[in-house]
């Protein structure tokens, strides 16, 4: 599939709602129900992270959920993308981007969303035809002013945020025109997580489906 495809693709995911939530996921037995929460609260695009022994298994409960979109992150290379992609994954992240990874991509169905930080690794993505782009680690490098300076440089890329972003600098991140969403862990708090309060992770989705409104005016 063209890189072309890939992006109407990852344009879908991204404009699905403002935050993806970012998932680091230890039991199994939490993947539906925390699924579920978030879905129901309005936040239908599931990022679970290869970070965990559990993530491929959480991955193929969750994409059973209706309404889900589930993706892999921290995907760093081609084996752990196809093990994604056979796990129900219909997008990947990846913290970063290299040549191996990037020729992977092209060759697949399923798009992939690379981490950049800096001008230089964005005009490199960009040269290898990627221009759907997360800015990683967010917060560490440097923040809204950051991205800001970015994006008034490279007018054809769109970019999800995250690492480091809370319900309160959402927002400004957001307020940013190429910003199609962001990414970002508080709406499931491992203390909620652990004691299985879904409602209030329910009710954070909620809350923070509603910050594109916000944003934005």
């Amino acid at each position: 599939m063209s890189l072309e495809s890939h992006n109407a693709l990852l344009d879908a995911v991204m404009t699905a709602a403002p935050v993806i939530p970012v998932i680091v996921i230890d039991r199994v037995e939490d993947a539906l129900p925390l699924a579920r929460a978030l879905v129901a609260g309005g936040l239908p695009v599931l990022e679970v992270t290869l970070r965990t022994p559990a993530a491929l298994e959480a991955m193929r409960a969750m994409a059973g959920v209706p309404g889900a979109i589930v993706g892999a992150g921290t995907v760093l290379d081609a084996t752990q993308y196809d093990a994604a992609i056979a796990a129900g994954a219909r997008f990947v992240v990846s913290p970063g981007l290299t040549e191996r990874l990037a020729a992977a991509a092209r060759e697949r169905a399923v798009p992939l969303l690379p981490g950049t930080a800096t001008a230089s690794e964005v005009m490199a993505a960009r040269e290898a035809g990627f221009t759907r782009l997360t800015f990683f680690p967010a917060e560490s490098a440097g923040g809204v002013s950051a991205l800001k300076g970015l994006c008034s440089v490279f007018r054809d890329v769109r970019f999800c945020p995250t690492g480091g972003i809370t319900a309160a600098i959402a927002p400004a991140y957001l307020a940013l025109p190429q910003v199609a969403c962001v990414g970002g862990s508080w709406p499931m708090p491992a203390d909620a997580i652990q004691a299985g309060d879904w409602a209030r992770v329910e009710a954070l989705a909620r809350e923070a489906a509603g910050l594109r409104r916000g944003a934005k005016g």
